[in-house]
């Protein structure tokens, strides 16, 4: 087997103030897997992919990246490899235009001129948006906004993107395109979701963490037809789906 693209191992985490976070949590995801994560407020998702790039580290167990370890002395190649898309997409924009703020990552890391360009231009493709280039990000939609945010990421073609929450505050038809988005892209992806048809739609595989561990990992057709599972970690469907 291929050494995984994300690799976490026993991972425990405890914030200042005493909570516990994490207990231990175990997650390989291989190249080219599409694995959304799935589980209830407060069941560590969010304290899981601050880990992912270095915002927090480990009180014990340990991330890497292509088996690079996430510590401190790499966090400049882990940030690089790992590319996060937070639930605002307004948290990561905040240059002038669009063209801006996909360009400031990959400048941080030393391109300059064409290669830069071509760069900036190939994200911005990936996503639809390149008529938007000089356009200022809040004079954008929020969907709009969003596919910037992902192409500020893609910019810098991380090995895995990490998406918090995607297909909230969209429209359908929004939504919809951001699917369709997703699964064009040539990138490992760990999506953070309560959206369960949106993951069903874009994951084969799918992780519940629940109360800071591992509940369930398996297909995500399989998790979700477990009605006696999702009610145990307070997950459901929409009223009707029969997807």
């Amino acid at each position: 087997m291929s050494t995984p693209v994300l690799d976490i191992r026993g991972l425990a985490f405890a914030y200042p103030d005493g909570h516990q976070a994490l207990f231990g949590v175990d997650l390989h995801v291989h190249r080219g897997e599409r694995v959304a994560l799935l589980g209830p407020n407060g069941a560590g998702k969010t304290t899981l992919v601050l880990h992912l790039n270095g915002i927090l580290e480990a009180g014990a167990g340990s991330v890497s990246v292509s088996g690079l370890p996430v510590v401190r002395a790499n966090h400049l190649e882990i940030r690089r490899r790992v590319g996060i898309v937070f639930q605002d997409p307004d948290d990561q924009l905040f240059m002038p235009t669009v063209r801006d703020d996909v360009a400031f990552g990959p400048a941080n890391l030393g391109l300059r001129g064409e290669e830069l360009g071509a760069r900036v231009d190939a994200a911005l493709r990936a996503v639809a948006m390149t008529e938007f280039a000089d356009r200022a990000p809040h004079h954008l939609s929020f969907g709009q906004r969003r596919r910037v945010a992902i192409a500020t990421v893609l910019a810098m073609e991380p090995e895995i993107l990490v998406l918090d929450e995607p297909s909230s505050n969209l429209d359908p038809t929004s939504r919809r395109e951001l699917g369709e988005l997703i699964q064009s892209l040539d990138v490992t992806v760990l999506m953070v979701t309560h959206d369960l048809p949106f993951a069903l739609q874009l994951c084969e595989r799918s992780v519940i963490l629940s109360g800071g561990v591992v509940a369930a990992d398996g297909s995500t057709r399989t998790l979700l037809d477990d009605a006696a599972l999702l009610k145990e970690h307070r997950l459901e469907l929409p009223w009707g789906f029969s997807g």
